[in-house]
């Protein structure tokens, strides 16, 4: 069954320079994972067969399922955000940053849907599905998103910004997004996946 937890309150809105973490190729709070796992997926403690679904073990909606999840988004580089605007559903693609317990989203700002988003809830979602391997996770979480500014070390983290979205010049803006319930699934595999689909 996937882990529900409520994130900590109080976190502040915009971080500052300080505590800042996550990003491409980097991880969040030491000790969470087990040893030798390339992509630090979480030791579930079930035994899984080709293709099983597992749960995040016996540790059920604690502060540490969320600083679990929170780990594995950090290191991956895209996800997808996923809200409403004018009551339709929509997906969007998003780059994103784990900065002290928060993610930090940049989209383009020509799509539109940060109107949407803003002081609403979303959900965003993001996973290692592309990497293959035996282990593969799937992380989502809901909370409300703020337009934000965002330092000049978050920049430096997300790192360059795309030329054109659909065709016009890509225009950034920022929100941030404090997870209040998050869910991660994992997949086990009893053999190493193929890692994509050849085009």
């Amino acid at each position: 069954m996937p882990t529900e937890s409520p994130a900590s309150a109080g976190r502040p809105g915009a971080p500052g320079p300080s505590g800042i973490s996550g990003g491409p190729g980097t991880s969040g709070p030491s000790g969470a994972f087990g040893a030798g796992d390339p992509f630090g997926t979480p030791s579930t403690g079930f035994e899984s067969g080709n293709g099983t679904a597992s749960g995040t073990g016996a540790d059920t909606g604690t502060d540490a399922d969320t600083a679990r999840a929170i780990d594995l988004l950090g290191r991956v580089s895209f996800g997808r955000l996923a809200t409403s605007m004018r009551a339709m559903p929509f997906v969007a693609p998003a780059r994103h940053i784990v900065t002290d317990g928060g993610v930090v989203l940049r989209i383009h700002r020509g799509f539109g849907y940060h109107r949407a988003c803003n002081g609403s809830v979303v959900a965003y979602g993001a996973d290692s599905f592309d990497r293959g391997g035996r282990s593969v996770w799937s992380v989502q979480f809901i909370g409300t998103a703020r337009i934000v500014c965002p330092t000049d070390e978050e920049l430096l983290l997300f790192g360059a910004e795309p030329e054109q979205a659909d065709g016009e010049p890509f225009e950034p803006v920022f929100m941030r997004v404090e997870p209040q319930f998050v869910t991660l699934h994992t997949l086990e595999y009893r053999e190493e996946q193929p890692n994509g689909h050849a085009a």
